[in-house]
């Protein structure tokens, strides 16, 4: 098993944290792991995305080519990797921020009213949970319960007062499919 997974959005989306916490978790379930983050030097705002690519044997390359699973944040994203995916590939999508539906009729499509959801729980920025809690129930890449118990140890000192929401996020992503 291979699985081959692109995240992407612009920064300040939580994309890298999103990327991170997807790794650790497969990697605390036993699998063998890799990440690379990518963004540019604008930051927050511009755009960015990550590669993770989770597997049941060594990994040969943590190059993406063509992703099996694609997360899509926002439009230029999509324009971008949309193209880019495997044929019957998965690709979600957040459709608070995306209107536009696939092109593409070789990729199962999920549309994900991320930021909607995010907002009702209380925080935008937990967009990115709601994201990962879809993945997870679409695909069953790694467990949810381990996936909640993985955010003590990825989220960031300053930011662990939000580690309630974003478990409350991770969980309405995998209810609300």
């Amino acid at each position: 098993m291979v699985n081959k997974i692109i995240i992407a959005g612009f920064g300040g989306q939580g994309i890298i944290l999103a990327g991170s916490l997807l790794a650790y978790t497969a990697m605390i379930e036993g699998n063998e792991v890799s990440h690379i983050p990518s963004y540019g030097a604008e930051m927050r705002g511009g755009t960015c995305n990550c590669s993770v690519v989770i597997s049941d044997r060594l990994i040969d390359s943590p190059i993406i080519a063509k992703p099996d699973i694609t997360l899509v944040f926002n439009q230029p994203s999509k324009d971008k990797f949309e193209s880019r995916c495997k044929e019957n590939g998965i690709i979600i999508l957040n459709s608070s921020l995306i209107d536009e539906k696939v092109k593409r009729n070789d990729l199962n499509a999920y549309y994900i009213n991320a930021t909607n959801l995010a907002c009702k729980i209380g925080n935008i920025k937990a967009a990115n949970m709601v994201m990962l809690g879809a993945l997870i129930k679409i695909t069953n890449i790694v467990d949810i319960d381990k996936m909640i118990k993985s955010l003590k140890e990825v989220i960031s000192k300053r930011n662990i007062a939000l580690l309630e929401i974003n478990e409350k996020a991770l969980m309405s992503g995998y209810e609300n499919i």
